[in-house]
């Protein structure tokens, strides 16, 4: 009986002694892993159906009307377009007609996914009944059951991406205290990935952090997406290069096929000089008589009704947008869009000028913070901050929360890097020597995967984000299996840490010695080699079309 006693006293002291010692180890987040309430909201991409149960078109399904094979109202709309473009603005600088027919057209092609003009719904469009019959099962249902713990997509908060962040917030409120008296928990955590981020965000603002555990976001825009924000303020910039970047990247990724010949054309017109000349001409002719009126037009015909997509554009930028989109104070659409812009100004001044105070104000009450940022694609190229490193939509700075970056086309400098490892914080510089993760308001809480575009949501962040606002203390990337810097592989669809040697993932080679050059001569020897390609190119597209 005394030797059961003494293994029954070494086990006990055995048990004191880890405890003791595996709060400052790693992985110690396991005691209380999977066992908080973990609500995900997606970004834009849950489809969205009318009154009747179809779905209707998503923006980024624009591209399928071309597919059709009655174009006839698609010509026609390009026609009513064309005719006041030509005959009244270029021949006779009268453009009122083109901005009326721009945005009545291009609003026709987008009818039943925009909101009215108080950003509300009046067609009866929004989630589906399946998804409204999920959250309501949700709310009345503890998921842990005999498993013992919750799931990653247990509570899954859907709804409509368009609307007002902060009024999704009202009813994300409803929804976490239904999951919480469902489930028996005192708090949740809170995973949102793009346009989601605000609509969390909007929460934080308007019901504080005493229900929350943790809180993850993954690719925001919240901070500023410039793509948006840039195009909606006027920062337009057609930069041949980072077109040339942008369809290599889409060519890669399979969502276009633009054949080599095509790819070799816009390469030889961007050498040649062609598209900077057009673009040269465009400006000092009919360029800033008409990007004013057509970018109201274009936003108010497509997503701009949708407050989710404003709170994308920065604090720097959000007045001269407004301006863009609505005209100065007093002007005819002011007064017409007059509800939409109240919600617009509501959410600008509860969150978009708070957004650092809001994030820090999550640490400083206890709640555990996750970020990942995305980067290796060109950002969209039209906009000034297209050499940005970025996920398409937001530069690393602003959806890291305040990394600093180089562009795509150098490295951080070596003084730069060197004053940061004598200041103790080497650590936090990229193997690609591209960021700076020292700057972010949680530099040992943002995590940075490199390959994974904006709308993929690789395995690896998911699970970063879920071991973080699950566990029972703040981790830090010494925590978890994947470094602070990540690199990820889509053929394999594996993440591991980024090193010297993985870490170039671009699909391009951003050489500002050829794209930014001033000499003559090498300039001239670019476009030859331009030249040569796309005689190769022309002659293998025809080879390829007598073969078929």
């Amino acid at each position: 009986m005394k030797k059961y006693k003494k293994a029954a006293c070494l086990l006990a002291a055995l048990v004191l002694l880890l405890t003791s010692v595996l709060p400052a180890s790693a992985r110690t987040y396991i005691s209380l892993n999977k066992k908080i309430p973990v609500v995900v909201l997606s970004g834009d991409g849950e489809p969205l159906v009318d009154r009747d149960g179809n779905r209707i078109l998503k923006f980024t399904n624009l591209g399928d009307i071309a597919g059709e094979t009655d174009n006839t109202e698609l010509y026609e709309s390009i026609a009513n377009v064309l005719q006041p473009f030509l005959l009244e603005g270029v021949l006779f600088n009268r453009w009122d007609n083109y901005y009326a027919n721009l945005q009545k057209e291009v609003a026709e092609l987008t009818e039943g996914i925009q909101l009215n003009e108080n950003g509300e719904v009046d067609n009866g469009s929004g989630i589906s009944e399946a998804r409204k019959q999920e959250n309501e099962a949700n709310m009345h249902t503890d998921k842990k059951g005999a498993k013992g713990y919750y799931g990653f997509e247990d509570y899954h908060f859907w709804y409509d991406w368009r609307l007002d962040p902060l009024e999704v917030a009202d009813q994300l409120a409803e929804y976490i205290d239904a999951v919480l008296a469902a489930t028996g928990a005192k708090k949740v955590s809170l995973i949102s990935r793009c346009v989601g981020v605000s609509v969390t965000l909007s929460y934080v603002a308007k019901y504080g952090t005493s229900k929350l555990h943790g809180y993850a976001v993954d690719g925001s825009c919240t901070n500023g997406g410039e793509f948006i924000s840039d195009s909606l303020s006027g920062k337009f910039k057609v930069d041949g290069d980072a077109i040339e970047r942008f369809l290599t990247d889409y060519n890669a990724l399979g969502i276009l096929n633009v054949s080599d010949f095509a790819m070799a054309s816009i390469d030889l017109l961007n050498k040649s000089g062609v598209l900077d000349a057009a673009v040269s001409v465009s400006r000092a002719t009919i360029y800033n008589k008409i990007m004013v009126g057509a970018t109201s037009a274009l936003a108010l015909s497509t997503v701009f009704t949708m407050p989710c997509y404003w709170a994308f554009v920065t604090e720097e930028d959000y007045d001269t947008a407004k301006r863009y989109v609505f005209g100065e104070e007093g002007s005819e659409k002011r007064i017409q869009y007059a509800g939409l812009i109240e919600k617009l100004d509501r959410y600008d001044a509860t969150v978009r000028r708070h957004i650092p105070e809001l994030m820090l104000g999550l640490g400083q009450k206890g709640v555990n913070v996750a970020i990942i940022s995305k980067y290796g694609f060109q950002m969209m190229p039209i906009c000034q901050s297209a050499e940005q490193v970025s996920d398409e939509y937001a530069s690393v700075h602003r959806s890291s929360y305040g990394a600093t970056t180089s562009t795509i086309y150098d490295t951080l400098s070596e003084d730069y890097i060197a004053q940061r490892k004598a200041e103790g914080k080497g650590k936090y510089i990229s193997p690609d020597k591209q960021v700076d993760a020292s700057t972010c308001l949680y530099p040992d809480a943002t995590w940075f995967n490199k390959g994974a575009r904006h709308g993929n949501w690789t395995a690896a962040e998911n699970e970063i984000l879920y071991e973080a606002v699950t566990a029972a203390r703040q981790l830090t990337p010494a925590d978890l299996p994947y470094s602070q810097f990540i690199v990820y592989d889509g053929e394999t669809d594996a993440s591991s840490p980024m090193t010297e040697e993985n870490c170039h993932t671009e699909n391009w080679t951003a050489d500002a010695s050829k794209d930014k050059t001033t000499s003559l001569l090498v300039r001239f020897f670019t476009f030859l080699r331009s030249l040569i390609n796309w005689y190769r190119a022309l002659f293998e597209a025809i080879q390829d079309f007598r073969a078929a």
